[in-house]
């Protein structure tokens, strides 16, 4: 039998079809998200939740003339199938294949890129202003989930869209999750909205009652818009979203189509900012993505009839972050643990279970949480905030301002640094170093191994000021773990190997690569040392003059942008102490790193060790510079 997928390609198609043939197309959908997630790997649970949500937007809208603005973006997989790329859907999260987030350059169904949280509103409201600057007509839609609503970007372009009164439509995803359950008191009021059906009748009821009072009645239903909501206002009070200026409707059955494709039409017909507030399940359709919703926001390749991920996953430089701070906090009561709705994530849910007044989840809050740590702080308590790389870079102004500006002790766990595989650009922890590295006051380091990470968490507790350490996504080396905690000394680097032609300074996961890099090196003939940075602030000065000052050629290596990084930090330190020597660095490129598994990603920026090794061969043997030039410069 014939399904009615294949009918459609493009959401014009959507219109032909009847009510029956809607309600089977979302289940074929449901059944390609399910079959390519569970073989990619991808965010199941919140495009199982947005699939009617989606055809009814697009049975409404006129795209991709009229723009849908994801926040976010992880749930767009649907709107993908529906706007012309079904057939290629299967190379999802691939290298080379589709982006798992709305990607300009991938369709012209995809008007805005997007791959954090809060900032859909503000984009919308954005390109309706440019709209009505150019007298168009398309209609903006901003789709954003009740957890981005704890972000407080989205209340800056709620309230800027209020006292535009310009027409925008907001259509908020309510699943009471963001990636865990939604915490805070934003999640409780949508909670009381939605769970009383009493509001949205009793406003429909006054208005019909009006109609009915002897003389006044008619006089009333006849009256301005702004005395029937003042009437209504004295009988029932406002919510939030009308205090703020817009119309609001709802809440609405989020996976009922017909309904949602009623309520865009409603909205589409106001002059002024209309939100639209859908109740929705995360991991509708699939039991397992229900019952889990947290572990199936993002997952892994798994079986469909278990749910079970398929590869039993190693233990993880965030697991040894989670397990080492539960050790410190049994024996330090002064520290406390942060996170921004990234609990699982961050590797926090053991301290959250054993410290339950010590741990603080602010929602997709980074802004707030860096300064909530320094109000922490300033009143002697220790706290450690664990946040993605790319998630930190939202909160700048703040490490800077209240907490490095202060010198006040507050330890960064910096995760998922550097790359981080199939979610892509928005989401590689490329920039932390260089960002980071600026700002003064601020202790900066990179662990090589799983046992340099424990180590390192317990320096930073016997720091004085504020620390960053920054490790990267996925499993650990695999080394034998110390069971006594000891003090690094601080900006002093490691000698791993002993060589003499070259000396190879990498921190990080580079620290694993340079070692292998030296081996293909001693095969071709050359000897190589390996340092292993250990701090990217303050820099090792004694260490790079040593091996400066004994070898032909220095080598950098990081996994962060080349440009004001670890390699910079060199330079300027052989600068500094008037040093000449040849030096080549290896860093990801100053360009935005696509998606793709973490090995290809390596290789595509030619930091892998094979890459290195060749690239080092082959600039010996380029240069054709004799050994007295050598000589000269080393002497």
């Amino acid at each position: 039998m014939k399904k009615v997928l294949d009918k459609v390609n493009y959401p014009r198609d959507l219109k032909k079809l009847n009510n029956e043939e809607l309600k089977q197309l979302a289940q074929e959908i449901r059944e390609v998200v399910i079959q390519t997630v569970a073989k990619n790997g991808g965010h199941l649970a919140p495009n199982l939740g947005v699939v009617e949500l989606t055809i009814g937007l697009h049975l409404a809208l006129n795209c991709p003339q009229d723009k849908i603005i994801f926040d976010v973006g992880h749930q767009c997989y649907i709107h993908k199938i529906l706007t012309g790329r079904k057939d290629i859907f299967s190379t999802l999260r691939q290298y080379g294949g589709l982006s798992g987030f709305p990607k300009k350059e991938e369709s012209r169904y995809d008007c805005f890129d997007t791959g954090h949280a809060s900032n859909s509103i503000s984009a919308a409201l954005g390109m309706v202003k440019a709209r009505d600057i150019q007298d168009g007509d398309e209609i903006v839609v901003a789709v954003i989930g009740d957890g981005s609503l704890t972000g407080g970007m989205a209340y800056e372009a709620l309230n800027q869209a209020g006292h535009l009164k310009s027409r925008l439509l907001v259509v908020l995803n309510d699943n009471d999750m963001s990636i865990a359950k939604n915490v805070g008191a934003m999640s409780s009021y949508l909670n009381r909205i939605r769970l009383d059906p009493k509001y949205n009748r009793i406003k429909d009821e006054i208005e019909e009652r009006i109609k009915h009072i002897p003389a006044v009645g008619q006089f009333m239903y006849n009256a301005t818009e702004y005395i029937k909501d003042q009437f209504k206002t004295a009988l029932i009070p406002r919510n939030i979203f009308e205090e703020l200026g817009f119309k609001y409707i709802g809440p609405i059955d989020g996976h009922n189509i017909q309904e949602v494709k009623e309520s865009i039409n409603m909205g589409k017909q106001a002059d002024e900012p209309i939100l639209i507030h859908a109740y929705t399940k995360k991991g509708f359709g699939y039991k397992p993505a229900v019952e889990m919703a947290d572990k199936f926001h993002g997952t892994s390749p798994f079986i469909i009839n278990t749910g079970k991920v398929k590869k039993k996953s190693k233990p993880t430089y965030t697991n040894v972050f989670g397990d080492t701070i539960v050790k410190l906090a049994i024996k330090n009561p002064k520290i406390v643990a942060i996170t921004a709705a990234m609990v699982d994530g961050t590797g926090l849910s053991r301290f959250a279970g054993e410290f339950p007044e010590r741990f603080f989840d602010v929602g997709i809050a980074e802004q707030h949480a860096v300064t909530f740590a320094a109000g922490l702080a300033s009143r002697g308590l220790l706290p450690v905030v664990a946040i993605y790389s790319t998630f930190l870079q939202r909160a700048y102004d703040q490490i800077i301002q209240d907490i490095c500006l202060q010198d006040l002790k507050v330890i960064f766990a910096v995760d998922r640094a550097g790359i981080v595989g199939e979610d892509g650009p928005t989401h590689h922890g490329a920039f932390d170093l260089s960002y980071l590295r600026a700002i003064p006051n601020l202790t900066i380091m990179a662990p090589k191994d799983e046992n340099e990470l424990q180590q390192m968490l317990y320096t930073a507790t016997l720091n004085k000021g504020p620390v960053a350490i920054r490790y990267p996504r996925g499993a650990v080396r695999g080394v034998k773990m110390d069971s006594k905690l000891k003090k690094l000394e601080i900006g002093q680097a490691e000698i791993i190997s002993q060589g003499e032609d070259i000396a190879l300074i990498a921190v990080g996961r580079m620290v694993s690569i340079a070692e292998k890099v030296a081996k293909f090196l001693r095969e071709g003939g050359y000897n190589a040392t390996v340092v292993n940075g250990r701090f990217i602030k303050p820099i090792d000065e004694k260490t790079i003059r040593d091996v400066s000052l004994t070898h032909k050629l220095l080598v950098t290596m990081e996994e962060n942008t080349g440009k004001g990084g670890f390699a910079s930090a060199v330079l300027e330190s052989i600068a500094d102490q008037g040093i000449m020597i040849k030096t080549l660095h290896f860093s990801l490129p100053d360009d935005f790193l696509p998606a793709g598994d973490i090995g290809s990603i390596f290789k595509y920026a030619k930091i892998d060790s094979k890459s290195i090794a060749n690239s080092i061969v082959d600039y010996f043997s380029n240069k054709s510079q004799s050994q007295t030039k050598w000589q000269l410069i080393n002497n």
